[in-house]
């Protein structure tokens, strides 16, 4: 199905299922331990043998021998996979750092070796007994000192965000030059890790030239190709099976080196292979959020007009790696004639960075959100004034491209109401509770709306039971819930009647889980199908599918009324098709929007913050399952909390990893650390997006969360911090003076 002219009403307008506050399907299965996830898929392949990644102790040179003799004669081992028994292996579009072979080290905790063996303990003991000798070499670790002669360097995350290396709309220097008030800050975001609970795992077994892995990966036909090229083998000799991931927030839309080394492990042995990256190689092995320096400087007139607006970034990166596009939000979400954004990229040898939940727009608004509270109370505005008065119904940088929907004022407005707003003190460290200092911030969340084609195959049978597969993954989105409400709003059936199984590459290729864009694609791909199964089951009933209504099991057309299974009698029907979209995207600029609001408290004799209130209200389409979106945007301000106040991986720039690789040195928010969070969705439906008329929220919920915090923190202490996190070390010496 093409989509390229807006969507008219259609199935879905019903909303007798989509729209529906809906329990998760797949929620009986995951509190009761039943949910299969890589790692414990021991029923998919018999007599499996456990490996143990060895990774590099070095961030860069070689390794000039290694020793395997004591591990091969420790008790249960199997084989050894030494990275010096092949070369380098090729690597795949989607990948940066070459993940396994050849003698050359680029980055710490690369992988060496896997020791496989009949027990994970027998397998871990022999690990280390590997003894390895290696020629270092100089490499380039401290970002600070290199990014100042960082070259300009363009790029995208692939997610909806990207720039050029500069990109200049009027004359900014002048405009700011001249500008009566003015702004010229700098901001800095650490490196930052996934941390998700599940590790990188995954589970190989070949029969002759195919192999099967089961893994926990974000995107299963990315995962079937790259891992084909790795091999060098046909991707038709690849499965990939991912029913289940324990959280993945961007690290695991790529293929790694778990199920490389599961699959060259069981073709070693012969026999299956079990693989799951210990915590330390998570952090250091994969990927992480790049450290950013931003630089942003503002002008505008007395009344608060922003004439002239400029976002410079600098990220770090492994050599061909792309840089942190964290300007991007700012070529959108302001107006202002005279615009300038530019990105810097450091090559690096720290592990590669790469997308992290809303690469771009996360650590771009963290700074920018903070830049406009400073300019407006330079202005002497109440900073949603400031933000209301520099609105935009048009993309600044291409006046001619109009936004689909645009509801940011909307945002902003209901939440000073819901929030309590106009009690906000503007004066800073005027409000306490006993030894807490109190203040309110906002800031505004903005996220691209990213469509790309996914499809479906839809099948029914005589029991009138529709049975869904693409190879889409759930990574405790709720996508089995979506999925299964947008066939029951097409088919006219209860949800209990339709079966939804995902995450096999053997599936139709679907659009993936990542950059917010799961949600509405995959479920227009599954609408995509239903339309082509609807039009088959009304030819086979003796319809015109103009003229019927699928409703409550029944296909009704005038007075005439038949049983949905009953076009099955003769055999299962299956259909397939998929979502495409024309060049809606090109006339309308499609983004998301939310105002977050935050109240913190932060101790007048510790420094210690304290959450106290968080609210977003967003404006993100038709939301098709309030309560699993509720809990995508919930999930997201709580590691807005972490980005804002505690998450930052330590690097040691004389040997070039990240120190704290481990959960209980990198700290990240717990129950304790998270107040009552509200959520409030905005009633829309974008016609432009897709024929589901939604957008996306995955993201949106992060994205605005840090500044919030840091402009109540502002508030609260007049202490105004740029660098995150904000921990109290950064301002204690500088809170009000304790009565």
């Amino acid at each position: 199905m093409k989509f390229d002219t807006p969507a008219g009403q259609n199935p879905i307008d019903q909303l007798k299922v989509v729209g529906r506050p809906t329990d998760r399907i797949d929620g009986k299965f995951k509190t009761t331990g039943t949910a299969p996830y890589a790692y414990e898929r021991h029923d998919v392949a018999p007599h499996q043998a456990y490996g143990y990644i060895v990774g590099s102790a070095i961030a860069k040179g070689r390794i000039t021998s290694m020793d395997l003799s004591a591990a091969k004669a420790a008790p249960g081992v199997v084989t050894i996979v030494s990275t010096l028994d092949m070369p380098k292996l090729p690597v795949s579009k989607r990948n940066i750092a070459p993940l396994f072979g050849g003698a050359e080290i680029d980055h710490y905790h690369q992988a060496i070796a896997l020791v496989v063996a009949e027990t994970f303990e027998q397998a871990r003991a022999a690990a280390n007994l590997v003894r390895v000798q290696y020629a270092r070499t100089p490499g380039r670790f401290d970002f600070a000192a290199l990014a100042p002669t960082a070259p300009l360097e363009g790029g995208s995350s692939g997610e909806g965000s990207g720039a050029p290396p500069v990109d200049r709309v009027g004359n900014f220097e002048g405009a700011f030059a001249a500008a009566p008030v003015k702004l010229d800050a700098t901001y800095t975001t650490p490196d930052e890790t996934h941390a998700m609970m599940e590790p990188f795992a995954s589970i190989a077994a070949w029969q002759g030239d195919k192999v099967t892995v089961w893994t926990s990966n974000q995107m299963i036909t990315w995962a079937k190709e790259d891992l084909a090229k790795t091999l060098s083998i046909s991707a038709d000799n690849v499965r990939i099976d991912s029913p289940y991931i324990g959280g993945g927030f961007g690290g695991k839309l790529f293929l790694r080196t778990d199920a490389t080394l599961a699959a060259l492990g069981a073709k070693a042995s012969g026999r299956p292979v079990k693989v799951a990256m210990q915590r330390p190689l998570m952090i250091n092995n994969s990927t992480h959020r790049s450290a950013t320096i931003q630089r942003i400087r503002i002008g505008a007139t007395r009344d608060g007009t922003i004439t002239a607006i400029a976002h410079e970034s600098t990220s770090g990166n492994l050599p061909h790696g792309k840089p942190e596009t964290a300007v991007s939000q700012t070529k959108l979400l302001y107006a202002g004639a005279n615009r300038l954004t530019s990105m810097r990229l450091a090559v690096m040898d720290l592990p590669e960075g790469n997308a992290m939940r809303a690469p771009g727009e996360a650590p771009g608004l963290m700074a920018l959100e903070i830049a406009m509270d400073e300019m407006a109370e330079k202005l002497g505005m109440d900073p949603i004034d400031f933000r209301v008065k520099n609105d935009t119904q048009v993309d600044p940088e291409k006046p001619e491209r109009k936004y689909s929907q645009r509801q940011l004022i909307e945002c902003m407005r209901q939440g000073a109401d819901r929030f309590g707003w106009s009690k906000r003190n503007p004066k800073p460290a005027q409000v306490r509770d006993g030894q807490w200092l109190i203040g309110m911030g906002m800031a505004a969340g903005f996220r691209n709306n990213m469509l790309t084609k996914s499809g479906a195959k839809v099948s029914l049978d005589h029991r009138g039971v529709v049975t869904v597969r693409t190879d889409m993954t759930d990574i405790g989105t709720g996508t089995y819930t979506i999925i299964a409400q947008t066939a029951a709003e097409m088919m006219g059936l209860p949800i209990d009647r339709v079966v939804v199984l995902l995450g096999d590459s053997d599936f139709p290729a679907s659009a993936g889980s990542g950059g917010q864009w799961g949600a509405n694609n995959s479920t227009a791909g599954v609408y995509a199908a239903c339309i082509k199964l609807r039009e088959t089951v009304a030819q086979k009933l003796g319809f015109n599918s103009g003229d019927v209504e699928f409703s409550g099991g029944k296909v009704r057309a005038g007075n005439r009324s038949v049983a949905l299974g009953d076009a099955a009698k003769g055999g299962d029907i299956h259909v397939e098709d998929h979502i495409e979209y024309g060049d809606l995207g090109k006339q309308y600029q499609q983004s998301t929007f939310a105002g977050h609001f935050v109240e913190a408290a932060v101790n007048a004799y510790t420094g210690e913050t304290r959450i106290r209130r968080m609210l977003a209200v967003c404006a993100a389409g038709r939301i098709l399952n309030p309560k699993s979106a509720r809990s995508q945007v919930i999930g997201a301000m709580t590691m807005g909390v972490g980005a804002a106040l505690m998450e930052e991986l330590a690097v040691d720039k004389r040997f070039g990893f990240f120190v704290n690789h481990d959960l209980a040195t990198y700290e990240v928010p717990v129950h304790a650390d998270i107040p009552h969070q509200e959520v409030i969705f905005l009633d829309e439906a974008d016609a432009i997006s897709s024929p589901m008329k939604a957008k996306g929220v995955g993201e949106l919920g992060i994205c605005g969360v840090g500044a919030a915090i840091a402009n109540a923190v502002y508030n609260a202490t007049g202490v105004r911090v740029r660098d995150y996190p904000i921990t109290l070390d950064k301002h204690l010496d500088r809170l009000p003076a304790i009565a």
